[in-house]
């Protein structure tokens, strides 16, 4: 955790440094900027501000990812892939995604980095205990040397040992952005620069003993590290850096109280390079045959450059219109050729693509109508994807929404092409592009209820499974239809300083149940209290939580693909995670405690798993802080 500590000693002396900068003044403190001058923007240009407030929802992202994880399942250790209980299908792209997609949980993509305006220098530190001799910390500074500069730094790190062999993780996140504009406003330009690396041990999992031991709650083994593990020496390694900038220049920038029009032109341009690597010292049999008796090894990179310009026009009468072009440059592969019995495998897909597509949307007396679609019109990869919708906010609490989409588009690279040192590990395909249809009805309603309505139809579906017979997963299409329903609600009710948070998750599998996986229902309910104390200089939220999801095939997880994969052997889950936690905040500093998973000490059999083979997380105390500085 050496970084760590580099940086934390950076932002100290930088935000000493901001302050010993500020002007002096003779009237004492200067008054202090509203909560709303600290601004937060997104990739689109969206402006939120930043939340210092206590709720039950940032209590469900005070968490590794820093969201809320209600679909998704942890494994036992802190940084490691997370089971997914439910699915949405709504990130649209235009080229297949890289390997190892099952710890890219993590990944920040570009579309998950902001930009910062702020009045005066901001710091936010987060701070989380993990699992056996680590801990895990998100440090984040951001300072406005002028109206018109902002940057920002921030690092979140990860260390934790875990309480089974082999299982130790290690992520990294450092983020650097910037953004500018001139004193007109007419130019802009932001820019980040993103480098990660997700490091995990990997032990296969318990073995079938083990995994009998754990599951009758054997006294002996409550220490974890004595359970058995298929192996004991492999690891996988994700790794990744980018560098992207934005700018745009108004052509024409006319604001007045009653109508606008405004015309940009800009463009943007992307460079990142990724690598995954899976290395262990010997073979382990249950993956089968292996080429190389020790030192096994393989190594995947993917180079993707991305350029394209934009026109766009906001007008109050015709809404805001974007039109863009596109070419992106993609190597993906590995460094040798590999020549089987029964054919040659590749060691690389790598070309070029075009794109255009534009983008509309228009407000008019609570009524929005939106819509974004693009295709590509060069290069080895077909795909387009077109989505439309449509709103109306009868008011400020009352809103509904409709949204249809179509995207097409081809499978993540490792379905068309891996290489490993295991025999089994690999292939080379031709599939089609992956067809999803999707109509999705919502009510966000502070009267009544937020509610979700999904409907996912998907041709040509890509998946990993294990065929009959084998033993590892291997690469597979769908040739039938898969259907997908999903309806989700949220409602809190509140009661004096009382309150039961809810939400409830239906999904349904109509067809193509061989090929997607989800558990029936999945629930969380909150029961707490809430109230201000101590003069209202301490607030305070206590109770519990329950979240249950029914029993089905889980997906199991593979260590070489680092990917999961469905399977048939059993099914798992119709277990309860309750956990007790007690939260407050005093000034702008947030406190958690959480007794976790604490039904766990009493039960007589442990039937908690995160995947096949991994058992879930064992009951345990564990204490954060979320920490702002205004200088």
């Amino acid at each position: 955790m050496n970084r760590i500590t580099w940086l934390l000693l950076l932002l100290c002396v930088t935000a000493n440094l901001a302050a010993q900068n500020e002007p002096a003044t003779a009237t004492g403190k200067p008054e202090k900027p509203p909560i709303t001058m600290y601004k937060i923007i997104s990739k689109e240009r969206d402006t939120t501000h930043l939340d210092t407030s206590l709720s039950i929802h940032k209590w469900y992202r005070f968490n590794y990812l820093r969201r809320d994880r209600f679909e998704l399942l942890p494994f036992s250790n802190v940084g490691q892939p997370y089971n997914t209980l439910a699915y949405d299908f709504d990130d649209l792209h235009l080229k297949p995604k890289f390997a190892a997609q099952g710890h890219h949980f993590n990944y920040m993509d570009v579309a998950d980095i902001s930009y910062y305006s702020v009045p005066t220098p901001l710091t936010e530190l987060y701070f989380k205990t993990a699992f056996e001799q680590g801990q895990q910390l998100d440090a984040f500074f951001t300072i406005n040397t002028s109206e018109q500069f902002n940057f920002s730094i921030a690092y979140k790190g990860v260390r934790s040992l875990g309480i089974y062999q082999n299982m130790l993780a290690s992520t990294g996140n450092f983020r650097f952005t910037t953004n500018y504009h001139t004193k007109n406003k007419r130019y802009s330009i932001r820019a980040h620069y993103v480098a990660q690396d997700m490091l995990n041990e990997q032990n296969g999992g318990l073995t079938p003993n083990s995994i009998a031991l754990f599951r009758n709650g054997d006294e002996e083994f409550e220490d974890r590290g004595r359970l058995d593990v298929n192996f004991e020496n492999a690891e996988n390694v994700l790794e990744g850096q980018r560098f992207y900038v934005d700018h745009q220049y108004e052509l024409v920038g006319r604001r007045d109280s009653t109508r606008q029009t405004v015309v940009a032109v800009g463009n943007s341009l992307s460079y990142e390079e990724k690598f995954y690597e899976y290395r262990q010292d010997a073979p382990f049999e249950g993956f089968g045959p292996a080429y190389e008796s020790a030192d096994l090894f393989n190594k995947v990179t993917l180079d993707d450059f991305k350029a394209e310009a934009y026109a766009k026009l906001d007008n109050s009468l015709l809404g805001s219109i974007k039109g863009f072009a596109g070419y992106t440059q993609y190597n993906y592969g590995y460094n040798s050729v590999l020549i089987l019995d029964e054919g040659r495998i590749t060691n690389r897909l790598k070309g070029d693509l075009v794109h255009v597509g534009a983008r509309y949307r228009k407000q008019y007396r609570g009524f929005e109508l939106s819509g974004e679609g693009a295709i590509n019109i060069a290069g080895e990869f077909d795909a387009n994807y077109l989505t439309a919708a449509a709103s109306f906010a009868f008011n400020e609490k009352n809103r509904v929404r409709a949204t249809a989409k179509i995207h097409s588009v081809a499978p993540n690279f490792n379905f068309l092409l891996f290489q490993s040192d295991y025999e089994n590990y690999n292939w080379q395909t031709n599939f089609n592009n992956v067809k999803t249809q999707q109509l999705t009805l919502q009510l966000q309603s502070e009267t009544y209820l937020d509610a979700t309505v999904t409907y996912t139809g998907i041709d040509d579906y890509a998946y990993f499974a294990v065929v009959p017979e084998g033993v590892t997963p291997t690469p597979r299409q769908f040739g039938e239809r898969v259907d997908y329903v999903t309806a989700k609600a949220e409602r809190t009710f509140r009661y004096g300083k009382f309150a039961l948070a809810n939400t409830i998750l239906y999904q349904q599998v109509l067809s193509g149940e061989a090929a997607l996986r989800v558990p029936q229902l999945v629930t969380r309910n909150a029961l707490f209290y809430e109230d201000h104390w101590f003069k209202r200089a301490l607030f305070l939220q206590t109770g519990v939580n329950v979240k249950y999801f029914t029993q089905y095939a889980m997906n199991g997880y593979d260590p070489v693909l680092g990917e999961f994969f469905v399977q048939d052997g059993e099914e798992l889950g119709a277990f309860p995670i309750i956990d007790v936690f007690f939260n407050a905040k005093i000034r702008q500093t947030r406190i958690y405690f959480a007794y976790e998973h604490i039904n766990q000490i009493f039960a007589n059999q442990n039937d908690h798993f995160s995947a096949p083979g991994y058992p879930y997380r064992d009951a345990i105390i564990r204490f954060g802080l979320v920490w702002n500085f205004f200088l």
